[in-house]
């Protein structure tokens, strides 16, 4: 007997977020490479459009009689389109979560939460996008068979929100396989308008340039920071934008889409400095260990729990400890040389091998 695990493919499942859109494809990808014997990978599509390819190995595509938007607008009202049954695998929270008997029929359906910030911070997001992941983690509280985290610190804040008890998993994600800085990095981090020494800061919600003034004069020296979103949301692009306006040329804001520019740019900075707070999956911070950057982190229980000992922490809100961090390792070769060895060490922590494999022992366990 053949067992199938339908996952709910990129586009569906991102709902035009790029990252989740890639850590959909990795997924797939890394499913049929581990598939256990006996066991093979379906997808679940939208209708198919011109540029439709389906990812290799999986044995066939049920495609809605929508599109792909407004499959997962019919998922949002609880309409399933046909879709739903045997067990289902989604790399977010978009899915057919409907009423199912996981008992007599082996229905499953398994869903993924990568952030709690349209519950814990909802004014950094649209009306719309926390509408839709409010409406979805209602609908999996009803439905699913299992929530999965990235992190158990978030695995922790979820079980404030919602009542989710032992149905709450926690597997994590990985940079893209393969993601290293290219042979032309240089010559990218060039076209980006880079010098050759600068600090990559993660996130717009920082002052860059009070963060560059700071260190201008303990260190006496112009310090070049780059900031680079946390994720990919094209609705924080206007404000990386601005980060540059009016710092004469001592801030950059390259609104990178390319995985091998972010690679280029991650690995040629002194310093990846993380100060984000939030309940989210940090792809870039993933990223930045790939390549073996130092990285400087505010001290968070989920920063400590995916970075361990591979980040130097500091407090906090304290701009003063910030500085004092990144002077530390900019100007200390023995330092920033251990925090890159470190990284490089971490990051094979995490691999969407892994994550797959406990995706089908999870469903196994269902």
């Amino acid at each position: 007997m053949t067992v199938r695990l339908r996952v709910v493919l990129d586009r569906v499942a991102g709902n035009n977020d790029p990252d989740l859109v890639i850590a959909s494809t990795e997924l797939v990808a890394a499913l049929v490479h581990t598939a256990p014997r006996g066991c093979r990978v379906a997808g679940i599509d939208g209708r198919e459009t011109p540029d439709a390819v389906p990812p290799e190995g999986l044995v066939d595509v049920w495609r809605a009689p929508v599109g792909r938007r407004e499959l997962a607008a019919a998922w949002r009202m609880g309409v399933s389109l046909g879709g739903s049954g045997g067990m289902i695998h989604s790399p977010s929270l978009m899915a057919p979560l409907v009423r199912h008997d996981r008992t007599h029929d082996h229905d499953q359906t398994v869903v993924t939460l990568w952030s709690l910030e349209a519950w814990t911070h909802p004014q950094h997001l649209d009306r719309g996008h926390i509408a839709r992941q409010r409406a979805m983690l209602r609908r999996a509280v009803r439905f699913a068979d299992a929530v999965v985290v990235p992190t158990h610190a978030m695995a922790a804040e979820l079980s404030e929100i919602a009542p989710l008890r032992s149905r709450v998993r926690v597997i994590a994600g990985a940079a893209p396989r393969g993601f290293a800085a290219p042979a032309d990095a240089l010559g990218r981090r060039r076209r980006w308008g880079l010098p050759e020494q600068y600090v990559v800061v993660l996130g717009s919600r920082i002052d860059a340039e009070s963060l560059s003034s700071a260190l201008h004069a303990q260190t006496g020296e112009e310090v070049h920071i780059a900031v680079v979103a946390e994720d990919a949301n094209a609705s924080r692009i206007d404000d990386l934008a601005r980060a540059g306006e009016g710092t004469e040329g001592r801030i950059h804001a390259p609104v990178v889409a390319d995985a091998l520019d972010r690679a280029a740019i991650l690995s040629g900075a002194l310093a990846v400095v993380a100060p984000s707070v939030l309940p989210a999956f940090p792809w870039r911070v993933l990223e930045a260990l790939a390549v073996g950057a130092p990285i400087i982190a505010a001290a968070t229980s989920q920063n400590e729990e995916l970075l361990a000992d591979a980040a130097c922490y500091v407090s906090v809100g304290d701009s003063e400890d910030m500085v004092d961090a990144i002077h530390s390792v900019v100007r200390d070769d023995a330092t920033g040389r251990r925090l890159r060895l470190l990284s490089m060490d971490r990051s094979r922590s995490f691999s969407w091998l892994d994550a797959s494999e406990r995706v089908w022992q999870l469903h196994a366990e269902l």
